[in-house]
């Protein structure tokens, strides 16, 4: 393996850079995620026009740069450095690599190309705020518990012609916590098909435009990642694939380990500059005559976060090479998001303390990854699991892992009430 970037991509670092910080400083933050959108529409077109940037991994063959999960991750750590809002992480990196993997060349050929322009944004929605469950991030994804398990709640689908199979579907039920579900012009939903003895979880294309829709921006903690409420009263809906006998979980399994890639180095890119921002503040700042950086304590503190960031920074870069590592690289750059934020509070002093810092821009940022796709503890359980760590199946999760996963979730939906 070599861990050296190539011309190519230090080239999307450099650009990506020297763009955002031109068109995405901490107060285009703030304007940008009160928009109706939640995001700034313009610079996404030149995101996608000059960079490429929805479709850095796609294909060629779907108008894609034809890049991979390396290249995307170099990306997704500048857009965490300025806390870019933008729908690159639920049209990029959830949405796209499912229908990539699950649809039909006729799906593929109507929907990537215009994902890799720019000109269409979508997103996945998960009933019940499992999102994480989904991926496999936190647990297995096979029983389709996370979905509705046939149950009453999540989401139900059912054929609305008598002809069988050459049928038309019709979905009914409700998922909250969608990223950018408001604003998305096509949703893939989740969905159980067949009742609950004899169900299996699908995914369904949904337009923005359809009859029975009703989506709702939600109040998050984190206001550059944007979500909504999705509810759907006998909505039609296009199965995404050709029958119903595909691979939904594996497919979803292996977007998460890309996903989970992607959120390591958004959150490394976070954390880094919430720590420069605190250094640069510790050297200027004076009390007693002095530079409070120049005091043992405060050096020591940030220290710590400098050599947890760079062991972050470590993780990420060798779960874009394997991805297969990427929940334990999720853990470790969550954990060092926290901490560089909360220095940044603590040692900008009283402002630091004040919702308007833009310190507080990344200590919500930490607080809302580990509510949406931890939290920690259950995505190092789950890889140990997956790793055969303590014995048993991969899906041998135990009550302890399903409270815990319960619990998390329901932490999610009280935030974003």
């Amino acid at each position: 393996m070599d861990a050296t970037f190539t011309v190519e991509q230090d080239e999307i670092r450099r650009t990506l850079r020297d763009l955002l910080a031109k068109r995405s400083g901490p107060d285009e933050v703030k304007a940008a995620v009160r928009t109706t959108a939640g995001y700034d529409a313009g610079l996404w077109r030149q995101l996608a026009e000059q960079i490429g940037l929805p479709g850095l991994a796609l294909p060629a063959a779907y108008g894609g740069a034809g890049c991979g999960t390396v290249e995307l991750a170099v990306a997704c750590e500048e857009t965490g450095r300025a806390l870019l809002p933008s729908p690159l992480l639920a049209t990029a990196v959830l949405a796209a690599p499912l229908i990539a993997a699950l649809g039909t060349e006729a799906q593929r050929t109507a929907l990537l190309p215009p994902v890799a322009e720019g000109t269409l944004t979508a997103t996945l929605a998960v009933p019940g705020g499992g999102l994480a469950t989904a991926l496999a991030l936190t647990g297995a994804n096979t029983g389709g518990d996370w979905a509705g398990g046939g149950r009453s709640g999540g989401v139900q689908a059912r054929r609305t012609a008598a002809d069988g199979r050459d049928g038309a579907w019709a979905l009914y039920g409700e998922a909250a916590q969608v990223l950018d579900g408001h604003s998305a012009g096509l949703l893939l939903v989740a969905a159980r098909t067949g009742g609950y003895a004899r169900g299996r979880t699908s995914l369904f294309l949904v337009r923005a435009d359809s009859p029975g829709l009703v989506r709702v921006r939600q109040t998050a903690l984190d206001g550059t990642r944007p979500q909504a409420r999705i509810q759907l009263r006998e909505v039609k809906g296009e199965l995404l694939g050709a029958d119903e006998a595909a691979d939904v979980p594996g497919a979803l399994a292996e977007a998460g380990r890309t996903a989970a890639v992607v959120l390591a180095a958004e959150a490394v890119g976070a954390a880094s500059y919430a720590l420069e921002r605190t250094v640069d503040h510790v050297r200027a700042r004076e009390q007693f005559g002095r530079a409070i950086g120049s005091f043992q304590a405060v050096k020591h503190r940030l220290a710590d976060v400098y050599v947890q960031v760079q062991a972050a920074r470590s993780a990420a870069y060798y779960a874009a090479w394997d991805p297969a590592t990427g929940g334990l690289a999720l853990a470790q750059a969550l954990e060092a998001l926290r901490a560089a934020a909360g220095e940044a509070v603590q040692l900008h002093g009283g402002i630091g303390f004040t919702w308007e810092h833009d310190a507080h821009l990344y200590f919500k940022r930490a607080a809302a990854d580990e509510l949406l796709f931890g939290p920690v503890h259950r995505l190092r359980d789950r890889a140990a699991r997956v790793a055969g760590l303590f014995g048993g199946t991969e899906g041998d999760e135990g009550d302890e892992g399903d409270m815990a996963a319960e619990a998390a979730g329901a932490a999610g939906r009280e935030v974003t009430a």
